[in-house]
């Protein structure tokens, strides 16, 4: 399978393993875990396991976990981003002092209004670096903004952090008074 191709499984992926799983006849278990072996029969043999593999680990950003189920079979997943009911069994941990989200120059009157809203997802995602920000932000319309997150005072006003399997931080909102604009 060529890039083109895997960066097309890795949004069909995406798409099946957070927002609709039943649109491929699909359930995912309470954690958000699938058989590997129903999935590919679901996508109807179009796609391999080697090919699976491929989206797996060429996945920059780590979007999917592989594990071996209870069953002996393997399971994948997504990392995060949901918007069907999942829990990712994940344990409130310190963040950092400051995190960052990358958005939308065009976004920033509403954010600075309303703060960081999960929206139709678990969690508003946040990034440990301003590059990472930065890039996830590029993936918006317009020109990108960066928002810095006083995570440590959020912290301390007893708002929960979670970090997923590949790094990615969330919580449940981020109010506008612990939001500064990034350079």
């Amino acid at each position: 399978m060529d890039r083109a191709a895997l960066v097309r499984l890795s949004r069909r992926l995406s798409y099946i393993l957070r927002h609709d799983p039943a649109s491929v006849g699909l359930t995912l278990d309470p954690r958000g875990w699938v058989a590997v072996d129903d999935l590919l029969a679901a996508l109807g043999g179009s796609v391999s396991r080697a090919d699976l593999d491929a989206v797996v680990a060429g996945n920059d950003k780590r979007r999917y976990a592989i594990r071996p189920g209870p069953d002996g079979r393997d399971e994948i997943r997504a990392s995060q981003g949901h918007s069907v009911p999942v829990d990712l069994g994940l344990d409130p941990v310190p963040p950092p002092p400051l995190l960052y989200h990358g958005t939308s120059a065009a976004a920033l009157p509403s954010i600075r209004a309303r703060g960081l809203e999960r929206g139709g997802r678990h969690h508003v995602h946040l990034s440990a670096d301003v590059t990472t920000a930065r890039a996830v932000g590029g993936r918006r319309r317009g020109p990108v903004a960066v928002l810095a997150v006083d995570a440590a005072a959020m912290a301390a006003a007893g708002y929960p952090f979670y970090r997923s399997a590949n790094g990615v931080w969330l919580t449940d909102r981020v109010p506008p008074e612990y939001l500064r604009t990034s350079p």
